[in-house]
């Protein structure tokens, strides 16, 4: 058992331990869940039909008999009638003011279909219904498939088409580029003089004459970020937010950490916590899409702020958010040089942060596992728990590495699979997406949606993919030249009869572990996410069909019948 197994299963035999000594364990339940079939995730009780929850928390697990034991007047007994039980959904990786922005707004790719610049009258309909339908809106705000390598990619012109009189902000599905009418380069303000930034200016896509054309790659993204951020009031913002956290709820997300954020986005989450409307625990992190960190004073102080201030079960920001190459044209950019990105990750990591790391590219991978490794040899010893995003490409001779490094794998398992796995280069035939391989290793994998570039972020589909491998195919994403993948039910994909490298598959429960005491353990929260034992938070969601006997082919059907957070339904589809 390696260290980090091990470390888990101490920690939850100290808190059932814990439970059971309590003078609470003693006492009824508030709330009793009978009939069911419930999986808990603890190894040495995986299996019971009942547990009982107080306050917050679990109190006990077992059979009917002993839950109904609990009960008293005031009691609420839930009968599952046999329904099957799991732990909540951490989900490892979102951004969710991204998706609570296009929650609201127009979708032009959904799994069943994508309508993309080759077909500009549907776009200009979609958009100007859907303006005609929100004329209170001050920033109209889209997600489509288009192309992000010049000079094949769309233009502002077929937006303002659309809308001339407000801004038009279409994300990639990538969220790695924007396509923006006239009104949003105004609105952000692009003109023709180049911008401040020297990394927005190289990514704002400009014609022959220096014009901007509507595009904006990676950094450049930022410039209309921070004119949305700042043109809508705070309870509009309050309000996007509060719709994107029960909208998870609907797919038993319970916890989620955000890959991208700021100490504004995170007093946000506060403030619905303080109203008692945030239904989704969140770990938030410091950082912006592709661009490069700076240890700037207001930098630091706002990330420790963020700590000192933010580290309860709801909100919590210890953790910064390094981009190691971007996500657009046909083949990521880089961002850093080594020698920077080690000296920033080792300086905030002798502050006591936690690092996340995108990597798309192999080169990338090992350049991150390589400063990882100097970390730990430079600063000494700790709990790190270092995390790379992604890492679906990696030297095979760095497989190994991950577990020696004890660096947990993030990964989006809905992403996968495409004919060449996640390779960028039809002829590296280096096997992608090795979850078998760093499972067997010992490394701690992390499954998540990096919701809203999967949409809907739903877990299922993505343990489907876990289990099948099997290879989507976009007519629509063929079309594009750069900014587009082949997922698991993405985009107007389709299923094909192949399957992905299928020697790479896990099982079902490997898959739910790592969609839940995975991504808890993190977020440094397997104390009290991940499993459903005594003592810890009644985060849990209830399927509508049995996912570890449902066919392989049939768990993307599974959907979610009700979500309970810290004792509380939060979202019941239940007769």
């Amino acid at each position: 058992m390696n260290r980090i197994r091990f470390s888990r299963y101490l920690l939850s035999v100290s808190a059932t331990i814990a439970a059971l000594l309590s003078p609470t364990s003693l006492f009824a339940g508030d709330t009793l869940l009978i009939h069911g079939h419930v999986y808990t995730g603890n190894p040495k009780a995986p299996w019971a039909q009942a547990l009982a929850i107080t306050g917050t928390r679990i109190e006990a697990v077992g059979s009917d008999q002993e839950i109904l034991r609990r009960q008293q007047a005031k009691s609420d007994v839930i009968d599952l009638h046999g329904q099957t039980v799991i732990p909540g959904i951490s989900d490892s990786h979102t951004h969710m003011w991204f998706g609570a922005m296009e929650l609201h707004g127009f979708n032009l790719s959904t799994p069943e279909s994508s309508i993309t610049p080759d077909n500009p009258d549907a776009i200009v309909a979609k958009i100007k219904a859907f303006a005609a339908d929100h004329p209170n809106d001050k920033v109209l705000i889209g997600r489509a498939d288009f192309g992000t390598v010049p000079p094949a990619v769309p233009t502002h012109e077929l937006l303002d088409r659309a809308v001339s009189d407000r801004p038009v902000i279409i994300h990639n599905t990538s969220e790695h580029a924007l396509w923006v009418n006239a009104k949003a380069l105004a609105f952000a303000g692009i003109t023709d003089q180049p911008v401040a930034d020297r990394a927005e200016e190289r990514n704002v896509i400009r014609d022959a004459s220096g014009h901007p054309s509507g595009l904006l790659l990676e950094a450049a993204m930022e410039l209309v970020e921070r004119a949305v951020f700042a043109a809508l009031s705070r309870e509009e913002k309050l309000a996007l937010l509060r719709d994107a956290s029960h909208y998870l709820n609907t797919f038993g997300i319970t916890s989620v950490v955000n890959a991208t954020g700021s100490l504004p986005e995170i007093e946000l989450y506060a403030a619905l916590r303080d109203r008692g409307e945030l239904t989704v625990r969140t770990r938030n992190s410091f950082g912006a899409v592709a661009v490069n960190h700076h240890l700037a004073p207001q930098f630091l102080a706002d990330l420790e702020k963020a700590r000192s201030q933010y580290h309860d079960d709801w909100v919590s920001a210890n953790l910064v958010k390094f981009f190691t190459d971007g996500g657009s044209g046909m083949i990521p950019p880089l961002t850093y040089e080594p020698a920077e990105y080690k000296k920033l990750v080792m300086e905030l990591d002798k502050r006591g942060y936690q690092i996340m790391t995108h990597a798309l590219r192999g080169d990338s991978a090992h350049m991150v596992l390589d400063t990882y490794e100097e970390v730990e040899k430079a600063n000494g010893p700790r709990d790190r728990r270092l995390r790379m995003e992604h890492a679906e490409i990696f030297p095979t001779e760095d497989l190994p590495r991950f577990a020696k490094l004890s660096v947990v794998v993030s990964t989006q398992p809905s992403f996968c699979c495409s004919d060449i796995g996640s390779n960028f280069d039809p002829q590296d035939k280096t096997p992608t997406d090795r979850w078998r391989s760093l499972e067997q290793s010992g490394a701690t994998l992390a499954f998540g949606s990096d919701w809203p570039c999967t949409w809907p972020p739903d877990p299922f589909v993505g343990m489907q993919q876990v289990i099948r491998r099997t290879v989507w195919h976009s007519a629509a994403a063929s079309a594009m030249v750069g900014g587009v993948f082949d997922g698991g039910g993405q985009g107007g994909a389709v299923p094909t009869l192949s399957s992905y490298v299928p020697e790479e598959s896990i099982t079902v429960e490997q898959a739910v572990n790592a969609y839940t005491l995975g991504s808890a353990y993190a977020r440094f929260s397997e104390n009290q996410l991940g499993t459903l034992v005594p003592g810890k938070e009644a985060d849990l969601a209830v399927l509508s069909q049995d996912i570890f006997s449902a066919p392989a082919g049939g768990i993307a059907k599974i959907h979610v019948v009700m979500t309970m957070v810290g004792g509380k339904v939060v979202f019941t589809a239940m007769k």
